[in-house]
């Protein structure tokens, strides 16, 4: 232990349940203890548990890296940087600002993340600039919006579910990708009513077993209709809440007229869901008790997610669900900042405080704050995939933090191609990811347990992220980073390092606005205050919106009418099968970080294909066989893993894995028109035997 440690009372570095841990420096690291908090009730996930050893890796960088043919040379802060924004001038000078581009992370800090949409705006001059948030919570965001007129994952803290008589989570498997939020369950389950729609019979699915609820495994790309069935028998059978209805909400008969289009025997043949489980399943959500409807990536990253996260809505509104006591409708926001990554300037058409980069007031403001004139700002720039898309003709250069594009991206192969054709590709990390494996520059950065800042939980509640060790000498802080180029790019304005600095700014910036911090300092959020955003300044805070009104001018609620789109014309075969990806328990986002932890890796240490057994025997595969998945976009190399819990139609992939073993290799750089989220959950490839096919294992060293 060093002058420099220091326990300290964190957050978990993961995913955005920010479950409450102790960081207790030791000579060859840190020791993680788990704190009681209301989120995790004093519990950790493997992942929790193992954080900390990311910290002492022994591939850790620590110094600068700067390629020299196919290999990388370790050179000094200095000549990085100086070489970065001289390249940054040049190509600005030659194909103008635009020609830079940034592509931000949903886990960096709220101070990063603010700092980052600043860089882009005023020292970069670009309008260029989305982030990986695009690729899970957009079309949520786009769905809240336009209903509530706000976006806040969670409208309500966790532990109200605790109370809660029925629960219907759609398209998430919490209990893989955020296991202490499932003790917020108990008591649904115990009334039997956790209510579960997966194609996969998940571990979440399995809840249900022995009465603790319903399971519903409609076909894939097929939630949309289902949901629209469910708001078809609540109005059917007089189950809506009429009086809710009549006075918070705006939309209700052409909505009801649209709902004609979807009676259950009609679902049922679309969806493959019994007409006496839909009909069951509406019911239940009428009782009185407590009752929840939330949403995950499983029904929002398609085509039609903000449409899909509509009607959910739509259902919780016509229910009387949102606003009111025991009862109401969520998001589960899935990466670490998920959440406050989203509101203070990393999405391409957002100022701090979720303004509208498009609002003459919203940047006068913002511009007052930063000490520019209003019209310096640049415009709206484009959502992540087009930018990716841009990379080699429009855009030259592009600045990584915190993502892994080359793994998590739609059509990886195309956009690794893409990254290729960039006159420089600049990634700031802790460890060279596959993205960073191509960077002309790689930046070493702090990790969590090295910094000071703060991050934006699901249920919007700003927490304290607290520095219990010394980063590694070499490694720098991006605040810091991001002052050296903007010093060298002649920017105007402060860049403070100070994260405490950075916030008070950022306050300053988003007062006003939907997400308003205004009222918040690290000072404040030290002395364990419980600080739900909008936090204007002299106020408590908002733990609960939609008490006494919705966010539009009217106070009203919007009841949206949706309808499913046409299925795009694909060849079908006797090998033909629908995938879907998602998450492992053991693994996190890309795996660039669970990957190199030894425990995680040995329980999933290769990629696995799961299929139906009926689908098995048709293909000639059996359990733990080597196969290939296709399509015209690529090949993926899997093992199968044979089991009952998913449809006969369907195959899964997790995302988490390099090479050869990228789920993203195959799926399609299509696009929700609302959002922009890319269409993860419904792609088509044939699966076959492949005996002399190796399965990519990652190796872990220290």
């Amino acid at each position: 232990m060093t002058a420099d440690a220091a326990i300290a009372d964190t957050h978990c570095p993961y995913c955005a349940l920010q479950c409450a841990m102790r960081l207790t420096p030791q000579r060859d690291g840190a020791r993680v203890d788990a704190r009681e908090f209301p989120t995790n009730r004093g519990g950790l996930c493997k992942k929790g548990w193992t954080a900390a050893e990311l910290l002492t890796r022994g591939d850790r960088l620590t110094a600068p890296l700067r390629r020299n043919g196919d290999r990388f040379e370790e050179v000094g802060w200095d000549e990085a940087l100086d070489e970065v924004a001289g390249t940054l001038r040049a190509l600005r000078r030659t194909h103008g600002a635009d020609a830079v581009g940034v592509f931000g992370g949903g886990g960096l800090t709220n101070e990063k993340a603010y700092q980052l949409g600043k860089f882009a705006r005023v020292a970069l001059g670009t309008s260029r600039i989305d982030y990986n948030g695009r690729f899970c919570m957009s079309s949520a965001a786009a769905a809240g919006n336009r209903a509530f007129g706000i976006d806040r994952g969670l409208p309500f803290p966790v532990a109200d579910l605790d109370e809660a008589h029925t629960v219907l989570l759609l398209g998430s498997n919490v209990a893989a990708t955020m296991p202490p939020f499932i003790r917020h369950l108990s008591r649904a389950r115990e009334r039997g009513g956790l209510i579960v729609v997966d194609p996969r019979r998940s571990e979440t699915a399995r809840l249900t077993d022995e009465g603790g609820g319903i399971h519903l495994q409609p076909a894939p790309g097929t939630d949309l209709v289902l949901i629209l069935g469910l708001i078809h028998i609540v109005i059917a059978e007089g189950l809506a809440d009429e009086g809710y209805i009549a006075q918070r909400t705006v939309g209700f008969d052409a909505l009801r007229v649209s709902a004609n289009a979807w009676w259950p025997e009609r679902v049922q043949q679309v969806t493959g869901v019994p007409v006496p489980l839909l009909r069951s399943v509406a019911r239940r959500l009428a009782e009185t008790g407590g009752t929840y409807i939330l949403t995950g990536r499983g029904v929002e990253q398609h085509v039609d997610g903000t449409d899909t996260a509509t009607a959910a809505i739509n259902l919780a509104l016509l229910l009387g669900l949102p606003g009111t006591p025991g009862n109401g409708y969520g998001t589960l926001t899935g990466q670490g900042n998920g959440q406050g990554g989203r509101e203070h300037g990393q999405k391409c058409d957002q100022l701090p405080g979720y303004r509208k980069i498009t609002d003459p007031a919203a940047r006068a403001h913002v511009a007052r704050v930063w000490g520019v004139p209003a019209d310096s700002l640049p415009g709206p720039g484009v959502p992540a995939l087009e930018l990716l898309d841009l990379l080699g003709d429009e855009v030259h250069a592009l600045l990584v933090h915190g993502s892994n594009v080359v793994v998590s991206a739609p059509d990886a192969d195309s956009v690794t191609q893409r990254l290729g054709r960039l006159q420089l590709l600049v990634v700031c990390d802790f460890f060279l990811s596959e993205t960073a494996q191509l960077a002309d520059v790689v930046l070493p950065v702090t990790q969590w347990a090295e910094e000071e800042g703060t991050m934006t939980s699901l249920e919007g509640r700003v927490l304290r992220r607290r520095r219990a060790l010394a980063a590694p000498a070499g490694a720098r802080s991006e605040l810091w980073i991001m002052s050296e180029l903007a010093r060298r790019l002649d920017a105007p304005g402060t860049w403070s390092t100070d994260s405490a600095e950075v916030f008070d700014e950022l306050a300053l910036a988003s007062e006003g606005g939907p997400a308003d911090y205004s009222g918040l300092s690290h000072e404040l959020l030290d002395t364990g205050l419980t600080a739900h955003w909008p936090f204007p300044r002299g106020s408590r805070g908002t733990p609960r919106l939609f008490e006494e009104r919705f966010a539009h001018d009217d106070g009203r609620a919007r009841l949206v009418v949706v309808h499913p789109r046409r299925e795009r014309s694909e060849p079908s075969g006797a090998a033909d099968l629908t995938l879907i990806t998602g998450r492992l328990l053991e693994h996190y986002q890309s795996g660039a970080q669970t990957r190199r932890v030894p425990e995680l890796l040995a329980a999933r240490p290769e990629l696995t294909a799961q299929l139906h057994p009926a689908t098995a025997v048709r293909l000639g595969v059996s359990d733990g066989d080597p196969i290939e998945l296709r399509n015209t976009r690529g090949a993926v190399r899997a093992r199968a893993e044979v089991t009952a819990g998913i449809r006969h139609d369907t195959v899964f992939l997790p995302f988490h894995y390099p090479g050869d073993a990228r789920a993203n290799l195959l799926t399609e750089a299509v696009t929700d028109p609302i959002s922009a989220m890319p269409e993860f959950k419904r792609t088509r490839v044939s699966v076959h035997a492949a005996s002399d096919t190796p399965v990519v294992e990652t190796a872990v060293s220290r």
